[in-house]
């Protein structure tokens, strides 16, 4: 039987709580935030810009004609929500094509199995014929260093190192991975390598092999990289555990393009008082070619829109010159965001905080922050303004990709963070398609970011 304290603990606690919740929904801004989140729920526009952007347009890889008509699509429905101005930055982009679809086998003493697979964004073509070579499996680069050149000469390597299903954040279980993707096929090379297979960067077991860039050393030589579904690479492993012998043959045909010539969009509502200084909201237009890139970054860039039009819409006023920024070419070069950051130094623009979706479009959970104490006055109160709406997440550490070019310029950052546990499910997959995107929770990601804005721009407006 529980004790007296321990009721009158549990009594207190939940006391406390109602206390802190009446104390935040009687805020100076609760009123205003109420008013954002209830005009998302009812009246935004997000989850159908997004059913346009994947099934009019389907996947955005830069350079790629889809890319195009997305720059043109989401210029023309800013212009359209009359926001103050509309502008496109010129961007120089690369340019690489999967061409026809990949072909893999294995092939063991009990026969042949085809296995899903497709070419890591950035790799060179197999030879015509494809390539096929004994399979060797790794876990890491020091297993494939211990191996050495006897060992691994005209093999191709099997990365099987697997997302660790312990961490809570996704998020860290795909930095403990994605190395092998990124840099395993320039390691392999080292060795004489004559190519490599990466298990996929997912969590779940199916049969959608996941892509995602991959980079070659300079000097060094360059072999065809895939990569193979969890259910793949889990037979690879199971044959080769068994001690069987594997061939494994791999046919692509991709190749890189000379640079295009692409565009950043921007969006912009001017501010009445602050108009040297911005606030900035922005996602990645561009996408992996697989799928429709309906969660990385179609969401995003949706969201990111949909807040500066619940805003304007809500006849709210900024002090602050806001942006809705989408960023091209985050997927393989970064070059959307170094040439905002770029522009920015030269215009002598002042950004004071920059925030970015790209984690999906799942529930939010809340934000992480850089250049930003985590015992600063700003970061208790957006706690206690966002509390009666459950954003209860606030992190420090990384926020975007895109908007850590902006790290130079001291500038705040701020990374949304949507709950992370399906989003492997789907990154860089044939299954990030519209219908894997939940509308409601598309449409509170928006009224997070517009909330967010709101916050910041009173908050700082006050302290100047």
């Amino acid at each position: 039987m529980k004790s007296f304290k321990f009721y009158l603990s549990c009594l207190f606690s939940v006391l406390f709580i109602f206390s802190v919740r009446a104390q935040t929904t009687d805020s100076t801004h609760y009123r205003f935030l109420r008013q954002i989140y209830d005009y998302a729920l009812t009246q935004a526009d997000c989850y159908e810009n997004l059913r346009h952007i994947c099934k009019e347009i389907g996947p955005r890889l830069s350079g790629s004609p889809q890319a195009s008509q997305a720059i043109d699509y989401t210029t023309q429905l800013m212009q359209g929500y009359a926001f103050d101005t509309v502008f496109r930055q010129k961007v120089e982009v690369p340019h690489w094509v999967r061409g026809e679809k990949e072909i893999a086998y294995a092939q063991t003493a009990s026969g042949k199995k085809e296995l899903p697979v497709c070419a890591l964004g950035g790799s060179i073509a197999t030879p015509k014929n494809g390539l096929e070579a004994s399979l060797i499996m790794v876990h890491d680069f020091e297993e494939l260093e211990k191996l050495g050149k006897k060992q691994i000469k005209g093999k191709i390597v099997f990365f099987n190192r697997p997302m660790p299903p312990t961490c809570i954040h996704t998020f860290d279980a795909y930095g403990k991975t994605v190395d092998q993707r990124f840099a395993g096929a320039a390691e392999a090379a080292k060795y004489g390598a004559a190519g490599v297979v990466v298990r996929s960067m997912g969590l779940r077991n199916d049969d959608f092999p996941h892509t995602g860039s991959m980079k070659y050393y300079g000097d060094g030589k360059k072999i065809p990289a895939v990569a193979i579904s969890v259910n793949g690479a889990d037979y690879l492993k199971e044959q080769i555990e068994s001690g069987n012998d594997v061939n494994f043959f791999f046919k692509t045909h991709c190749q890189t393009l000379p640079d295009a010539l692409s565009h950043n969009v921007i969006g912009e509502l001017y501010g009445s008082d602050q108009k040297d200084a911005f606030i900035i909201a922005g996602g990645h237009l561009d996408s992996w070619d697989m799928g429709e890139g309906a969660h990385d970054d179609g969401a995003g860039t949706v969201q990111a829109i949909e807040a500066l039009r619940i805003l304007k819409n809500l006849g709210y006023p900024p002090k602050h010159n806001i942006r809705a920024v989408l960023f091209m070419n985050e997927e393989n070069g970064m070059r959307g965001a170094k040439k905002y950051a770029e522009l920015l130094k030269e215009n002598n623009e002042k950004h004071i905080a920059a925030i970015e979706s790209d984690r999906g479009g799942f529930t939010p959970r809340g934000f992480s922050f850089e250049g930003v104490d985590e015992n600063s006055a700003l970061i208790a109160f957006l706690k206690r303004e966002f509390a009666p709406f459950n954003m209860l997440q606030w992190d420090a550490g990384h926020s975007g990709p895109d908007i850590r070019q902006l790290n130079k310029h001291e500038t705040m950052l701020f990374g949304y963070i949507p709950d992370s546990q399906r989003y492997f499910d789907v990154h860089h997959a044939d299954s990030d398609v519209f219908e894997a995107v939940h509308k409601r929770e598309l449409e509170l990601g928006a009224a997070a970011l517009a909330a967010l804005i709101y916050l910041i721009d009173q908050n700082l407006y006050h302290k100047k």
